[in-house]
């Protein structure tokens, strides 16, 4: 019964859309700035990377529901972009920013980001600088060296990072209760609602299986073709 209540409501189905796209959105935003931290990282010119390293690591000392409040400071009515623009002349009243779809994934983006960043850096440090320069020997500029080599090889990193992303950005529920609208709620906060609010155990069960069981399918479909192993080494 609670199984097609979840299918025949054209509610549940619209927000497990709405969550899919939320997480595609924060999976490619993190793909197009951590790929680009994750090679400048892989390819500094400082003695000791274990710095840079550290730095990306301190958000994971820091609590998620207190990252994700800090967006509330940054970018409310009184925060600290509003008190900026404000003070530069560009605006006259402070600009409502908070509560929308954007600010939730750019709080996922925040909160994502390293687990991208260390699989990406992963997969550029096993790449043998030689083939970089064998390229460049044989014509390539620096481009097209990493267009030919560099980004195919760093292809399964790029994978793990952007499945670990997706899958956990579609079971978040803290973000968007914290930075959503009414209109923003992804599916773990119908899950959120139905077993602690309405203390509707079986419905809450029934959609957690719902989205247990489509995060499995994408989960298996990538050991299928690129395997774990990527995953595992981002965490050694």
């Amino acid at each position: 019964d609670n199984m097609r209540e979840v299918f025949g409501g054209t509610g549940y189905l619209g927000i497990l859309i709405q969550t899919f796209e939320v997480a595609l959105e924060t999976t490619t935003g993190c793909i197009l700035s951590g790929y680009i931290l994750a090679y400048l990282v892989a390819n500094t010119r400082m003695r000791s990377k274990t710095v840079l390293l550290l730095r990306l690591m301190l958000p994971f000392l820091i609590s998620y529901s207190i990252r994700t409040m800090s967006w509330i400071n940054i970018l409310g009515t009184s925060g600290a972009v509003n008190a900026l623009l404000i003070w530069l002349g560009i605006i006259d009243q402070p600009l409502d920013m908070l509560y929308n779809r954007t600010t939730v994934v750019l709080g996922l983006i925040h909160y994502l980001l390293p687990f991208m960043i260390l699989n990406v850096y992963v997969s550029l440090e096993g790449i043998d600088k030689n083939l970089t320069e064998a390229a460049q020997s044989l014509g390539c500029n620096g481009f097209q060296a990493f267009r030919e080599v560099t980004l195919p090889l760093s292809l399964p990193g790029l994978a793990a990072g952007s499945l670990l992303c997706f899958v956990l950005a579609a079971g978040t529920y803290i973000t968007p209760l914290i930075l959503g609208g009414p209109r923003d709620a992804m599916f773990a906060n119908l899950v959120y609602e139905a077993i602690i609010t309405q203390l509707n155990w079986p419905l809450g069960s029934a959609l957690s299986l719902v989205l247990l069981a489509l995060l499995g399918i994408l989960v298996v479909i990538y050991t299928r073709y690129l395997g774990v192993d990527q995953i595992a080494k981002s965490f050694r």
